[in-house]
């Protein structure tokens, strides 16, 4: 049972339970359309003339539109489906070497993108973004929302983006800067955390159905998401999920962000494979990782070994977490799921071995599906979340 938060508790009055009421009715038809009245009364038990009024107000409100079923020999049924292109969101993902920024309908397809280099002068970065949100405002219009993904830490009661250790930016009040550009409401997390949303939102069926899950984010560093009773789960100044810098062993071929070489990010980073490339060819001119677990693929052996120590190291430091929060399930998101044929027997075994009870079931561990946007994705989920989200409104 939760304890009622009184600091921010909302006194239950009849508007609350008409919000609530109508975010049940609209996630129905988002997940499940098409879908009818009859359908949505008996899934939610509410009554049939309370779903035909808030039907009725989504349709006055552009958000869904009727279509006729398939007729099984009366008259055809009415059908509710989610009009995703009433609504737009715009999402930003600020890499540590490339931006992107991009329009998306409310289903999370995207329909308009534009790439750059991050600038590591962030008044000029700012400059370049706030340019590109400006130029689909005008081109699109009808933008919900704008959301925001760093490579950092970030407040959640500020948004303020309170350290990116790569390029070193320190209290950052980007949201509130883009807003006052925009005039659209802005929200901002750490990557990983949009990444856990984008799973939670847009992934595979077996992860949207899943309440409590990891999502660990395996690029040059290593970032957690970390997702209870279907939210991020924040912490103190958002800086739950931190489990990148957490000690597993020491001597790591790379030093992590905060200069470490101890951490689980030193180790099973990307930045950690390469090394570890390099040093079984001695010294081979520089590839990138999708490089080399192409070479992984063609049958290098160096590759191959690289990868699978790494897969080593991941399944040591998810073991850990699955000992400590016992999700339902694990996500591994960034390039290296593309090397997933080639590391889930290594990394499956290592938390087999590393399990603290034979009689506890494993969590299953997933490679992500949502591909080279992931980031993109959870920034584009921000904006999701708030839309369709349950909770009641502050």
């Amino acid at each position: 049972m939760r304890r009622i938060n009184l600091k921010k508790a909302n006194v239950a009055r009849a508007d609350t339970i008409r919000y609530i009421n109508r975010q049940i009715v609209l996630n129905f038809i988002r997940e499940k359309e098409p879908i009818s009245r009859a359908e949505i009364s008996h899934e939610t038990a509410l009554q049939r003339s309370t779903v035909s009024l808030i039907v009725d107000e989504l349709k006055t409100r552009g958000l869904i539109y009727e279509i006729e079923g398939e007729s099984t020999g009366g008259r055809p049924p009415t059908l509710l489906r989610l009009r995703a292109a009433a609504s737009l969101a715009i999402g930003v993902d600020i890499g540590t070497k490339q931006t992107t920024v991009a329009v998306a309908d409310l289903a999370g397809r995207i329909v308009d993108r534009e790439e750059f280099d991050t600038d590591p002068d962030v008044r000029a970065l700012f400059r370049k973004v706030g340019a590109s949100v400006q130029k689909f405002i005008r081109v699109r219009g009808n933008i919900e929302g704008i959301g925001v993904c760093v490579p950092g830490l970030v407040d959640p009661e500020t948004d303020v983006a309170l350290f990116i250790p790569h390029f070193k930016w320190r209290n950052w009040s980007l949201a509130s800067e883009l807003y006052k550009l925009t005039g659209i409401p802005v929200t901002i997390d750490n990557d990983a955390n949009a990444a856990a949303l984008a799973e939670l939102w847009l992934g595979r069926p077996e992860i949207r159905d899943v309440r409590d899950f990891i999502l660990v984010l395996v690029e040059e560093g290593l970032g957690t998401g970390i997702i209870l009773d279907g939210q991020v789960y924040q912490g103190v100044a958002g800086a739950a999920g931190e489990f990148g810098h957490m000690t597993i062993g020491k001597g790591a071929p790379v030093a992590c962000a905060a200069g470490s070489e101890e951490c689980w990010e030193a180790f099973a980073s990307e930045r950690a494979t390469l090394a570890r490339y390099r040093q079984r060819v001695h010294g081979e001119s520089e590839i990138t990782f999708l490089q080399l677990v192409d070479k992984a693929f063609a049958q290098d052996e160096a590759a191959s070994e690289a990868l699978r120590e790494t897969a080593y190291y991941l399944g040591l430091g998810i073991a850990n977490l699955t000992k400590g929060l016992s999700p339902e399930a694990v996500i591994l998101a960034g390039d290296i799921a593309r090397a997933w044929p080639l590391i889930a027997g290594e990394l499956r075994s290592t938390l087999l071995t590393n399990t603290i009870c034979s009689g506890l079931p494993l969590a299953p561990v997933f490679a992500s599906t949502l591909g080279d946007d992931t980031r993109l994705l959870g920034a584009l989920s921000l904006v999701l979340a708030r839309k369709f989200a349950s909770g009641v409104p502050a």
